[in-house]
């Protein structure tokens, strides 16, 4: 699947060679290198994926935890918030690693499972019952194909610090996917 994603982003004009690394800050050079092998393009595609879709969920995760009608909801969405931080705290450090930059070159891009500016404008329009939908909807395509191109770096990736955080993602995705089933009005938005 990300082999296929790094096509999709290589003819959608998303590049995915990585760039020569910035010459050395402290912030790039306090990073302990890593044991595992060089980045493979699998490794650079899925960190360089993962981390604007993280940033991405966290805007609609703030919205939900805030608007959404039910409370278990509100505290589904705060818990997820504070995971999907946790991982971009994990993420941005491992893109250093690489020597790529933490930037978005995905952005402008239609990539399953994004969170878009349209996503967000439509759930900020939103309210009651709609907002609810539109959150669990989006969330849990979120959680889907990251977790499914998180599988695909465990399979295809090269190294071991990106395969053993892709593990993480998968497993985390796994339970908030659970979780998100037996939310209220989950089965009447998620069909």
């Amino acid at each position: 699947m990300l082999l296929a994603l790094l096509g999709l982003t290589a003819s959608a004009g998303c590049s995915t060679t990585s760039e020569p690394a910035p010459a050395a800050s402290p912030v790039r050079t306090a990073a302990a290198p890593s044991p595992s092998a060089s980045s493979t393009p699998t490794d650079a595609a899925w960190a360089q994926l993962m981390t604007p879709m993280n940033e991405k969920a966290l805007a609609l995760l703030t919205l939900a935890a805030d608007r959404a009608t039910e409370p278990r909801l509100r505290a589904f969405a705060t818990r997820l918030h504070s995971g999907q931080e946790a991982e971009l705290g994990r993420l941005r450090p491992l893109l250093a690693r690489m020597g790529l930059p933490d930037t978005d070159v995905h952005a402008g891009h239609d990539m399953p499972g994004m969170v878009t500016e349209a996503d967000l404008e439509a759930a900020r329009a939103a309210e009651g019952a709609a907002f609810d939908r539109l959150f669990l909807t989006g969330i849990r395509d979120h959680l889907r194909h990251s977790a499914q191109v998180s599988r695909s770096e465990i399979t295809a990736g090269a190294r071991a610090d990106a395969k053993q955080l892709a593990a993480a993602l998968v497993t985390a995705r796994e339970a908030a996917l659970t979780e998100l089933e037996g939310l209220p009005g989950a089965a009447r938005a998620l069909g």
